[in-house]
């Protein structure tokens, strides 16, 4: 069911909110947390609507969209609330904000935010430059950026370990979270041969890639270089590389010496997979930390012209 309110108030939305409850049934029964989703009017945001629904399977929630429009326009808000199979496991409340409202997210999207349950904050688009510092971002115990849809990859991971604070956490990192198990994997099977240096290969301006790299050079403390052109990961040791490649077919290929190929089918990662992998935890990501300050120190291979 989907309900629209063109040119409304807050408590006008709220006592619309209660009423469904009543009608109903206690809709924010059994949910775990509020997911306030920030974009523009510019920015789509029905995909990011349908993501947190199919995560809601795992995370029941209220979802709090909030689209901001024209800030020089005059004052308005228009509001939709969504629940039942339009909603999945959450209910949802998409407020459209216009003039001086869309200068103060905050204070609009506060009357809505579930009393004892944790806010986790959500940019699917562009994300502020320091989100920790933001308004709507000091309302989440934990901040969800998305590098990929970032305007200049070639410095946002710098921007992101500058402005880093315990509670951020990306899902251009989360779109790895695979290859990560399988290079683990690689490295605790025997013979252990010391890791002396590592290669990582993979298109340009992949905040994904350099997080891969970022990741290795931390957790491993050696020389780490990263080059553009086909992905590819090669731990480099005495007796001969471990390397994990793409075939044809789109399956991880992990070789190793003395041992026959591995074989892993990778099956791609859709946003809904990715959000409720970040939703799992509201603790701080140390390891995504440590990818950023290691993504630092990487070496890059100089681009022919």
């Amino acid at each position: 069911m989907i309900i629209e309110l063109p040119d409304t108030s807050t408590n006008t939305v709220a006592r619309k909110i209660v009423e469904l409850r009543e009608s109903g049934g206690a809709i924010s029964l059994g949910r775990v947390l509020t997911l306030v989703v920030c974009a523009e009017h510019s920015e789509p945001t029905e995909g990011a609507i349908e993501a947190a629904i199919g995560a809601s399977r795992e995370h029941p929630s209220r979802v709090i969209v909030i689209s901001r429009g024209d800030r020089d326009a005059e004052p308005r808000l228009d509001a939709e609330i969504r629940v039942g199979g339009d909603a999945g496991a959450s209910e949802v409340v998409l407020l459209f904000l216009q003039g001086e409202l869309a200068r103060h997210p905050r204070s609009v999207v506060t009357p809505f935010l579930l009393p004892d349950t944790p806010v986790v904050t959500w940019w699917p688009g562009t994300a502020p430059d320091d989100p920790a510092a933001d308004p709507m971002g000091t309302l989440g115990a934990r901040r969800i950026l998305d590098a990929r849809r970032c305007g200049h990859p070639d410095t946002v991971l710098a921007q992101r370990l500058a402005t880093y604070s315990p509670g951020d956490s990306d899902l251009a990192w989360t779109q790895i979270t695979q290859w990560r198990a399988l290079l683990a994997s690689a490295v605790d099977r025997p013979p252990h041969t010391a890791i002396t240096s590592v290669t990582v290969s993979g298109p340009a301006g992949s905040p994904s890639v350099e997080l891969l790299a970022g990741w290795l050079r931390s957790a491993l403390q050696v020389p780490t270089t990263r080059h553009v052109g086909s992905f590819e990961i090669r731990l480099v040791r005495d007796d001969g590389p471990t390397v994990l490649a793409i075939d044809e077919d789109r399956n991880a290929v992990l070789t190793s010496p003395g041992k026959p190929d591995g074989r892993v089918a990778m099956t791609p990662r859709e946003l809904p997979v990715l959000l409720a992998e970040e939703l799992r935890r509201l603790d701080t990501d140390e390891v995504y930390e440590l990818a950023l300050r290691g993504a630092a120190e990487v070496e890059y291979e100089e681009v022919p012209a």
